[in-house]
């Protein structure tokens, strides 16, 4: 258990499923307490329930306001403060430009829904939580919180079809800076993970002939990341001071192909 983390409250939006379920549960084996903030749909109640008694699920739509407030007020009911915010909630589509076989160009709709959901969302999170934040005590170094968000190596190196997951991860990546720099009187740090191939739900449906041609194209080590690997590093981020404004890749060396 780490001495850091059992003083922490977290909010982790996603929670109930892949990156974020992984950090959910590191978190809370290592002493934190910890809101799951996914849909209404998602199975958050019973991850939370499995979890025990510092865990609590908060039903919430990333893109809504009053989502949000109320997630953040449970949490201050519950727990009294918040300390740590891990934007894991996301979403993907995966569409050319133009699709010239079928005579279809991208629709603006499903454009919209990603960068809604995965970019708006994230500062949606950030701008409301960090007014919480504020509120605490700081510690020796004047630290009152930490934002850890979710871009993807697909910010730098975006596959075809991935125009609208690659603006949403690279707005990610490049409002990291801006914010952490907004906040820094306040004593609220800001950093991104750009996470490569992870063994999330999304992978585990695919065949696995696909799932293995996919885990060979990462040097080392080949094979898919896990949750918890992320989870590692987004406890590293709440443990150590210095890391601040910065987007750390998380891929075994992966640059994705065309």
């Amino acid at each position: 258990m780490s001495a850091v983390m059992k003083n922490v409250v977290a909010l982790v939006t996603g929670g109930a499923s892949g990156l974020g379920r992984g950090t959910v549960e590191r978190f809370v084996q290592q002493g934190a307490k910890v809101v799951i903030a996914d849909l209404p749909t998602s199975k958050g109640k019973d991850v939370a329930e499995q979890l025990g008694e510092n865990v609590i699920f908060a039903p919430v739509n990333v893109t809504s306001e009053e989502d949000i407030s109320k997630a953040l007020s449970l949490t201050q009911s519950k727990f009294g403060k918040l300390n740590a915010v891990v934007n894991a909630a996301g979403v993907a589509v995966a569409f050319k430009t133009y699709n010239f076989n079928k005579d279809l160009p991208h629709t603006l709709e499903s454009f919209e829904t990603v960068i809604k959901v995965n970019t708006i969302g994230s500062f949606n999170v950030i701008r409301l939580a960090v007014g919480l934040m504020g509120k605490n005590e700081p510690n020796q170094d004047g630290q009152k919180g930490v934002i850890i968000n979710t871009a993807s190596v697909a910010a730098y190196d975006g596959q075809m079809g991935q125009a609208a997951y690659s603006a949403s991860k690279g707005a990610i990546v490049g409002m990291t800076l801006p914010i952490a720099r907004d906040l820094s009187s306040a004593g609220i740090r800001v950093v991104t993970i750009a996470p490569g191939l992870f063994d999330t739900p999304l992978l585990q449906s695919l065949p696995d002939k696909v799932r293995n041609f996919l885990a060979k194209q990462v040097p080392f080590p080949q094979r898919l990341g896990l949750p918890d690997e992320f989870a590692q590093l987004a406890q590293s981020i709440i443990e150590n001071p210095m890391l601040n404004g910065e987007t750390i890749r998380l891929d075994g060396a992966l640059r994705m192909q065309p």
